[in-house]
This record gives structure tokens, sequence and C-alpha cells, in this order.
């Protein structure tokens, strides 16, 4: 491990050291995530996955950082993705209870609110499944395309104000990596699964699982783009 490594590590260790082991601080965070949810994901996407794509960059590069990069603007765009992906579970969570009741499983908001069964690993997974097959490809598109926006403008936040031009950015992008690796690959192998944990979980843990898997999250789609570069 290189000192730069020891660096990185430790700051990541003592930015997140005082959640575990100071309970007043760690009673602040599950306040205002609870009165705050969609501001505290826009906190927690715009800082996790950033670093995800951070610590790809440094498995590709060696560096945590080069010129164009953007960590700024990435921190900006993961921000308000976390928004929607913060919407994403509310609406999924909620919407795949309604349509499993209409198709005649009339125990699945029971089987969500008791605890672990058959039927709530079946309504988690479907939650997990619909949103992913959905919502996911969207969003993942979307990053990529900002991703490739910032890079073009240097890497900076006025670059990222500058209007996106979707049409050639969408045309220009390597589709056989988009779809064989992040598609195919990463939504049924990893986010399936991945996701049908954090459903099963309760509602504070789930939080804090989300936080974690948008690190993966970040770092799966540094490598799919560094993987399109090649």
């Amino acid at each position: 491990m290189k000192r730069n490594d020891l660096i990185f590590t430790g700051a990541i260790i003592l930015f997140f050291l005082p959640f575990f082991v100071s309970p007043a601080v760690y009673n602040w965070y599950n306040t205002f995530n609870a009165d705050h949810g969609m501001i505290m994901s826009f906190i927690k996407f715009g800082i996790l996955a950033t670093l995800g794509e951070v610590i790809g960059l440094r498995i590709k590069t060696g560096k945590y950082n080069v010129p164009g990069f953007g960590i700024l603007p990435r921190a900006i765009v993961w921000g308000f993705l976390g928004l929607t992906i913060k919407l994403a579970f509310v609406i999924f969570g909620s919407g795949t209870i309604s349509f499993l009741t209409y198709m005649g499983m009339g125990n699945a908001a029971e089987a969500m609110a008791g605890g672990f069964s058959g039927a709530k690993l079946f309504v988690a997974f479907c939650t997990s499944v619909f949103m992913n097959t959905i919502y996911a490809p969207v969003m993942m598109t979307f990053h990529k395309i900002t991703d490739t926006h910032i890079v073009n403008n240097g890497g900076t936040v006025s670059g990222l104000l500058k209007p996106i031009n979707f049409s050639k950015i969408l045309t220009g992008l390597n589709w056989d990596v988009q779809w064989n690796f992040v598609f195919k690959k990463t939504i049924p192998l990893f986010w399936y699964p991945a996701h049908t944990i954090t459903f099963l979980l309760p509602a504070d843990f789930q939080v804090l699982f989300a936080a974690l898997l948008s690190i993966a999250l970040g770092l799966i789609l540094a490598i799919a783009s560094q993987k399109g570069n090649k």
C-alpha cells in the first residue's frame, strides 16, 4: 500500500468514525435523516457514490484524481441522482406492494411489516427486480451521459452547467459495455440480490445499507467507464 493509499484510507476512517463511536453524532444523523430524508440522500450519494468513482479511478490509473476527472461536479451529479434513487425506493417500495396485492397476494403489506418469512423475501425480491429493471438502466445511462459531459468540459463545475448535447453523447456511448456489462451483468447478478437484502432490512438499516451500496454503484460505473475507454 502506497503513502497516498494510507492517507486516503485514514481520511475516510476519520470522516466516518464519529458516526460509530459517538452516540450523539449517530443520534443526530438518525434524527436529521428521518426529518430530511431527501437532503440526506443528496449528501450521502454525493459523498459515497463519488467515493466509489474515486476508488475506481485509483484501481485503473493508480491515482485518486487526474486532470479533467471532476470530483466536485461528479459529486453534484451524484447528489441529484441520490434524490431520484430515494424517490425510486419510495415509489417501488409501496408500488410493488400495491401491485402484488392487485395480483392476489393479499398479505404483501403484512409480510413486509412483519419478521422474516418466505412471503417477505418474495416481496423484497420483486421490489428489487422491478426497481432495477425499470429505473436502474435509465439512471445508469443518464449518469454515463453526465460523466461524459463532465470529462468533455474539463471536469469543472462551470463545464457541468453548460448545455448537455444528449444526442451526440448518446450516439457515441459504448453500448457494448453499457449493455453487456452494466445492464446484463451488474443488474441481475449484483443489484437484484443486493437490493433484495436492502428491502428486507428495517428502515433504519436500509438507509445505512443503501449508502454503502452507493459506493459499489459508483465503483461499478467507474469501472464500466474505464472498460469503455479501452
